[in-house]
């Protein structure tokens, strides 16, 4: 990395989002003080980390004082979710409640991954190669149950996950059935606010090491290679039920609550740390308002999901945790900026497999980041900023929380990516 001296390239104004926006939407699965895991540990993992919230639900035998104990010390918020096989909405608001008076709740969750558990809500067996009638309508019953709360109707409602493996066209692969879907469930049924996908970087249809691997997993679009948003809400992956345009996912609000990679073959930990930070800011670049990755720590009752996690079973960090770490120090922001605003700059010539995060920090400073996704090889990018600054730091959350490059009376800085992204702060 250097500052070179070449006359500045033809620059664009590009608005900012508030640095604490993104950090809020870093988010882990977690089962906080059950399977395995240890509430003290759990604490640690997370401050160190800067994760900002859990997806949980009340499958797990982690208490009311421990989800607490949890917020008080960390801040950190949860989804709360039916999870797998779950259907006692009633139980869910009341832990719910427990969560909205100290602060903590953020979103509901409907069930997990429906086309691997079947469902009996009302008498009714739903789910897997059943009909998923009762899989809906239980959908739909936490939908209304939730907004009908004088408490609870604040809080986002989101979807179940793998809706495009719904057996029936039951109207999943929408927020809200419009009029003439030809749908088994009548047009204005409403299931979720938000649309929620398990879009795994690596996935059996798409797998291996490949250019732009997150950024392509986040595409809303039929352009995705995994089995993301289009699949789901566009043309259900195994009825090919039509959903949403392609127009429509792009704005649609959407979440991941599970992602990740297990270390294997191309997958070492040091691949798997850097394509968990560029998974982070891929999702949020691309509209995806919150994203969760799978796990903090290695399950230790659960076979073939040994790898996935920021830390191992003995709580050992990997380092996909130190590189987390480390990005979420050089980004810290506790308060949200009072004014984002813009800053001028362009990538001359900018590669396909380069992005870039425009974010502002509370105190006032631009801290933009540039991330490569190539899976092999490196590119050398200039960025031309719009005028020259008195001050420009280069940090890589690879090598540490410290700033790599400080440079003077700046008005471009020349950097050399590969797979992983760096902090311009100015």
């Amino acid at each position: 990395m250097f500052f070179s001296e070449d006359k500045p390239a033809p620059v664009r104004s590009v608005s900012a989002v508030g640095t604490s926006e993104f950090l809020n939407s870093i988010g882990v699965n977690s089962a906080i003080s059950s399977r395995g895991e240890k509430l003290e540990k759990t604490i640690e993992a997370i401050r160190y980390t800067g994760i900002r919230w859990i997806r949980s639900g009340y499958e797990g035998d982690a208490t009311a004082g421990d989800y607490k104990t949890l917020n008080r010390e960390t801040g950190v918020k949860y989804s709360y979710g039916l999870m797998s096989g779950g259907a006692d909405i009633p139980r869910l608001l009341k832990g719910a409640h427990m969560l909205a008076e100290i602060g903590a709740l953020l979103a509901f969750e409907g069930n997990n991954e429906p086309n691997n558990w079947v469902i009996n809500y009302k008498g009714q067996k739903s789910g897997k190669n059943e009909s998923w009638v009762g899989v809906a309508k239980l959908q739909n019953d936490l939908y209304k149950a939730v907004k009908a709360d004088p408490v609870l109707k604040s809080y986002p409602v989101w979807n179940l996950t793998e809706g495009g493996a719904q057996t029936d066209n039951v109207g999943l692969q929408y927020l809200i059935i419009p009029a003439g879907a030809n749908t088994v469930m009548p047009a204005g049924t409403q299931y979720a606010d938000y649309a929620t996908c398990h879009n795994y970087f690596s996935h059996p249809s798409h797998p291996g090491l490949y250019d732009n691997q997150t950024w392509n997993a986040a595409d809303p679009g039929r352009l995705c290679k995994v089995d993301g948003l289009y699949g789901n809400y566009g043309r259900t992956w195994r009825g090919k039920f039509a959903g949403y345009t392609e127009d429509q996912l792009i704005s649609l609000p959407k979440v991941t609550t599970e992602t990740g990679v297990t270390i294997q073959g191309d997958f070492t930990e040091e691949k798997q740390a850097r394509l968990y930070l560029n998974l982070y800011l891929a999702q949020f670049k691309r509209k995806w308002s919150y994203t969760s990755v799978y796990l903090l720590r290695d399950r230790s009752d659960e076979d073939g999901n040994q790898s996935f996690g920021f830390y191992q079973k003995d709580y050992t960090p990997r380092k996909a945790a130190v590189y987390l770490h480390n990005l979420t120090t050089i980004l810290a922001d506790k308060g949200m900026a009072k004014k984002t605003g813009s800053l001028a700059y362009v990538i001359a010539n900018q590669p396909e497999t380069v992005h870039d995060l425009l974010l502002r920090n509370s105190n006032g400073k631009f801290q933009l980041v540039i991330w490569d996704e190539k899976a092999t090889g490196t590119d050398q990018v200039n960025v031309t900023l719009g005028k020259k600054y008195s001050t420009v730091k280069v940090y890589d959350p690879t090598l540490g929380e410290s700033a790599q490059q400080t440079l003077k009376n700046a008005g471009s800085v020349t950097l050399t990516l590969s797979d992983h992204p760096v902090v311009i702060e100015l």
